[in-house]
């Protein structure tokens, strides 16, 4: 607590000293897992940035093959994996923990030091792209 008319110090040498250093962050980094991942599953899926904004410039990732396949958002303290059409998809390992109330879509939050299902990735992914070409063709 500070009491009336003292000064606080904001010079980073008096932050270092009062506390614990903030740890690196490991959020890029699961990006760009799910980014191979995505990849792997669907060579053919071409990945936009989409809604930049200033607090997020570099945008959202977000993979299309004959429509939205996923996105990945980074969130405070996850990253989620969205699935905008995730109801429609069969979740054999059970994956989706995230907007699970929501109609359509369904998502996969992970914390930090989680680990990741590659294989149930790629499958849910594969399954997107599926739904999405078979409504493509229906279309035509």
């Amino acid at each position: 607590m500070v009491k009336r008319g003292s000064k606080v110090s904001n010079s980073p040498a008096k932050r270092a000293a009062s506390g614990p250093k903030p740890t690196a962050d490991w959020r890029p980094g699961m990006v760009s897992r799910l980014r191979r991942l995505i990849q792997e599953a669907d060579p053919e899926a071409v990945e936009e940035q989409k809604w930049k904004k200033p607090s997020n410039p570099a945008g959202v990732p977000v993979w299309y093959h004959d429509g939205i396949v996923c996105l990945v958002n980074e969130l405070k303290g996850r990253v989620r994996l969205t699935f905008p059409e995730g109801s429609q998809l069969d979740d054999k390992k059970g994956l989706f923990n995230a907007t699970l109330d929501a109609n359509w879509m369904r998502g996969i939050d992970i914390p930090e030091g989680a680990e990741v299902d590659a294989d149930g990735i790629k499958s849910l992914v594969r399954a997107a792209v599926t739904r999405n070409v078979a409504k493509a063709r229906e279309r035509r």
